[in-house]
């Protein structure tokens, strides 16, 4: 008997899933309905480093997700919060070129078309179109398009699921090896270092 019940409780453990699609490595983890994915982006903009996630609430209760809920645990101990979007779109007001803003879109787009059959609700498509139409000079159509590009904070109906880029401060480089984890609505995500 006593077998029986730990085999049940192993089936019932959360487990990470890891896929490919459109080139890019994915992990996946589900637990009370809420499911998260992400996978690391190649470029990197000016400080910092980029993630590519997607949160789908299969639950029967609201889930807030914002960016800052993100974390990346390095291998050596030390740990790096995902910036608020704000953040982001601001340092591109004063940063960002028409440039850095064509690659990552461009990036982020093939990671987000990549995955067949995805189909999110309340995402960058719709905030894509709708920054595309704004803003009169380049500089402002540039961070725009970055604000379409981030993850931001989101309050999730059942039903619902969004995506966007998550940005590390990381001095300009990509992350190093450690894991990513997120606490979002008194749930930890913890994915397998890489």
């Amino acid at each position: 008997m006593w077998v029986m019940l730990f085999g049940f409780c192993l089936a019932a453990w959360p487990q990470v899933i890891e896929f490919e699609a459109g080139g890019l490595k994915y992990q996946t983890l589900t637990k009370n309905g809420v499911t998260v994915m992400y996978s690391r982006l190649a470029p990197h903009i000016h400080e910092y480093a980029m993630l590519q996630v997607a949160i789908s609430n299969g639950s029967d209760g609201f889930w807030n997700i914002k960016p800052e809920d993100f974390t990346f645990s390095r291998d050596d101990g030390r740990s790096i919060q995902a910036a608020p979007a704000k953040d982001v779109v601001g340092m591109m007001l004063e940063k960002g070129s028409h440039g850095d803003v064509s690659k990552l879109v461009s990036i982020y787009e093939t990671a987000l078309y990549g995955i067949p059959h995805m189909r999110v609700t309340n995402g960058y498509e719709q905030r894509r179109q709708s920054a595309m139409s704004e803003g009169i000079s380049a500089r402002f159509k540039a961070a725009a398009a970055a604000s379409a590009l981030a993850l931001i904070a989101t309050r999730l109906s059942p039903g619902q699921s969004t995506d966007g880029a998550v940005f590390f401060p990381n001095d300009g480089k990509q992350l190093s090896t450690g894991k990513l984890v997120v606490h979002a609505s008194g749930e930890t995500f913890e994915f397998k270092s890489e």
